[in-house]
């Protein structure tokens, strides 16, 4: 049984000098293929050396290359120039981490608007999926997202937290959605359980979004509090459950998913 978690920040401090390790883990626990998160110019550069330097034969880590909402307000000429030598990298799967986030509003929701529709414009021109960040603006992003979605060869919205209505309507926009440890928080997450079963074979893909939450559910948990790709078996446990499937079942999909979007190799 094999697994690839669509979301890892291995750039973050907190695996600071141990990301080696980490991979390994991953690996040892069936996760054969990470997708390390961009989530700025400088970190989606980070990104592409970590591949590079962790798995010279381009076997099991790739990258995605973007600037999240949070960032937007740097978002410039420059900013889109050096991004679109990034996303020349054959490294580099997709476009993001990119959306909008009017939960936070670290930038003026002009300019992640701005910024937004400046990477899908990117993406579209040069055949690349994106991966999307949403958070309390799903009516926002979908506006947005008409535009474009024809010319567009595929969007994920990445770690899907919402409701049933966002759901959906991302789901009749064709959009990919992904599944992260939320799903294992009784506290808030429990929506989701009835949800999942919703998501078409074909457009459910899982991650860990590491080092951020850690599954809930997970025995024993780390002393250190910190996520890691190798604990995306208990998200793929807590998905399977409720979608009434085997946990390989729901494996074997998930991972042709996110090869097809991502467009890797087994």
């Amino acid at each position: 049984m094999q697994l690839i978690d669509i979301g890892v920040n291995l750039t973050n401090s907190s695996f600071h000098d141990q990301q080696a390790a980490v991979v390994e883990r991953a690996l040892e626990a069936g996760v054969t293929q990470m997708i390390l998160t961009g989530t700025s110019l400088a970190v989606s550069e980070q990104a592409l050396e970590l591949c590079q330097q962790l798995d010279p034969s381009a076997a099991h880590l790739f990258a995605t290359a973007g600037v999240h909402p949070h960032d937007a307000k740097a978002w410039d000429a420059a900013s889109e120039h050096r991004l679109r030598q990034l996303l020349a990298e054959p490294r580099v799967r997709a476009v993001g981490e990119c959306g909008l986030d009017f939960n936070r509003d670290f930038s003026p929701r002009p300019q992640q608007e701005k910024a937004l529709e400046a990477q899908l414009a990117l993406a579209a021109e040069l055949h690349l999926p994106v991966f999307l960040h949403e958070r309390d603006a799903s009516d926002r992003l979908l506006a947005i997202l008409k535009g474009y979605r024809d010319h567009l060869t595929g969007a994920v919205v990445h770690c899907f937290t919402g409701e049933r209505d966002a759901l959906f309507a991302y789901l009749d926009m064709d959009l990919h959605i992904g599944i992260t440890g939320w799903i294992c928080d009784e506290r808030r997450g429990t929506h989701l359980h009835g949800l999942v079963g919703n998501i078409a074979e074909g457009r459910l893909m899982l991650e860990s979004d590491a080092p951020y939450l850690l599954p809930r559910s997970l025995r024993p948990k780390p002393k250190n509090g910190r996520n890691e790709p190798a604990f995306l078996p208990e998200v793929l446990r807590e998905v399977a459950l409720h979608r009434g499937e085997s946990t390989e079942q729901t494996a074997a999909h998930t991972t042709a998913t996110a090869r097809a979007f991502f467009q890797i190799q087994s």
